[in-house]
């Protein structure tokens, strides 16, 4: 029985004079990229500009591309499979741009001796007029064909910008007023500097001044501008960081060249550090290759062997930071398997956690649980295990079992997976940002992105908007 996924051809002797087919197709980004690693060509006028670049005119498609669209009509349905081509012409009448839906039309215009056929090839943006057109000479198939469609082998582009939007948004709000705890490398005094480059952080640092000159001449910065406070003891630096913080100086606080152990005792501190009622636990932002939006992936950090309440306020948390990032959370809580096995105690602990969130323990977003990797993440893989679920497949919040399955995660899909990483201490009465000596430029930023982006939704109750909650805020 044929089905919708095969394709079909007409043979040398079955086509007539004027027989036509026709595709429409809209001119991508993608298509640009994909062309240029083809071909080899590099022509900036023909390729999207990078994000940190000026915006330039709206990029050319290669004429070429457009021309090989008609190949696609030919070679898939009239004839279709089988033909081969023996000569091509152009003409090229108007230049293609990201975003014109053209429609590519091939009709046969003379049957020569066999298999030989001349078509007529047009291409036509979506004002009707003409790109391109031409004749094509080809050689038509001599026997019927009726095949499978071939499914291609995925393709991933390093090119994501949810990192970039979330840069956007944050750089729209009044600059945070962050503590950074001994910026002592060039690599945590590179990152605040950036942050206030950008307009996302007004930075404080607290550390030793010799070992920070020491950094900023390295970078060759000036370090003039901005406050510094001597404490060349990290414990007694962070305390001070913290008592900023309560005292009002400072809405945040940042990691820079010291143990996190150091950082987070004295966040965590009974008496002046910055609990709340909540337990206080990482989440790890992810832009990721595959995904259409971004991954949120808790607790990978901070508590080690959390029992059930400590990860209702793990699940609860990274809800609240998706919510700050305008991402309507569904959250997948990991197992090894996706029943419950008394055996397992996580997947006891996702079950429970999924039934408290029906019954408005946890609110904000959908939580479903036990749930594997594969089955939380891809549709496929949950279709076949027969899941029925809001969450499963569409995974955008993951919580693992424990720190070290969240750590292996979450690294495994940084450094393998080639996912950006950013981060962020929540739960605290302040953002905390617990960057990693191995963290970037871009992650270091981010980081400063999801600080003030939780700030503004701990404060005001909903995500920041953009441009005109940032009109209102200059009015006010």
């Amino acid at each position: 029985m044929k089905t919708a996924k095969t394709i079909s051809n007409k043979t040398w002797a079955q086509l007539q004079v004027g027989d036509t087919a026709t595709i429409e197709r809209v001119c991508a980004d993608r298509d640009l990229f994909l062309f240029a690693h083809v071909s080899g060509n590099v022509n900036p006028l023909m390729l999207p500009s990078d994000e940190d670049a000026p915006v330039a005119d709206a990029p050319i498609a290669p004429s070429m591309w457009v021309g090989s669209l008609i190949s696609a009509v030919l070679g898939n349905i009239l004839p279709g499979p089988g033909t081969l081509y023996r000569e091509q012409n152009f003409e090229f009448l108007n230049r293609v741009h990201v975003g014109d839906r053209l429609r590519v039309t091939v009709t046969c215009r003379e049957k020569r001796a066999e298999p030989t056929v001349v078509f007529e090839t047009v291409i036509a943006n979506g004002k009707g007029e003409l790109v391109c057109k031409g004749t094509a000479l080809i050689d038509a198939p001599i026997r019927n064909v009726e095949t499978p469609v071939r499914e291609l082998p995925a393709l991933i582009m390093d090119k994501k910008d949810h990192f970039s939007h979330l840069l956007a948004l944050a750089a729209q709000l009044p600059r945070l007023k962050t503590v950074v705890v001994c910026p002592e490398s060039h690599n945590a005094l590179n990152g605040p500097l950036l942050a206030f480059e950008k307009g996302l952080i007004e930075p404080i640092f607290i550390g030793d001044p010799e070992r920070i000159a020491e950094a900023a001449l390295e970078l060759e910065a000036d370090l003039s501008p901005f406050r510094i406070i001597e404490e060349k003891n990290h414990r007694a630096a962070a305390d001070k960081a913290v008592a900023m913080v309560r005292a009002g100086e400072a809405g945040a606080v940042m990691k820079g060249d010291l143990h996190s152990d150091d950082l987070l005792a004295a966040v965590v501190k009974k008496d002046g550090g910055l609990r709340t009622g909540r337990r206080i636990s990482h989440v790890f932002v992810l832009d990721t290759l595959t995904l259409d939006d971004l991954l949120f992936v808790s607790d990978a950090a901070i508590n080690i062997a959390p029992d059930l309440l400590t990860k209702v306020d793990i699940v609860q948390n990274a809800i609240d930071l998706a919510l700050a990032c305008g991402v309507e959370p569904k959250v997948g809580v990991l197992s090894a398997v996706e029943t419950v096995n008394p055996a397992i105690p996580s997947s006891l602990d996702a079950a429970i956690l999924s039934k408290m969130a029906e019954r408005g323990q946890i609110k904000g977003g959908v939580v479903d649980g036990p749930l594997a990797m594969d089955n939380a993440i891809d549709v496929d893989a949950a279709r076949t295990k027969g899941i029925a679920s809001l969450v499963a497949g569409h995974a955008n919040v993951l919580i693992a079992p424990n720190l070290e399955s969240g750590n292996m995660l979450a690294k495994e899909l940084t450094f393998v997976a080639h996912a950006e990483a950013a981060g962020l201490v929540v739960g605290a009465s302040a953002p905390v940002m617990l960057t990693s000596r191995a963290d970037n430029d871009k992650a270091r930023l981010v980081s400063c992105a999801l600080a003030q982006l939780y700030n503004y939704w701990r404060q005001n109750g909903r995500a920041y908007a953009g441009p005109v909650e940032s009109k209102a805020l200059a009015a006010e």
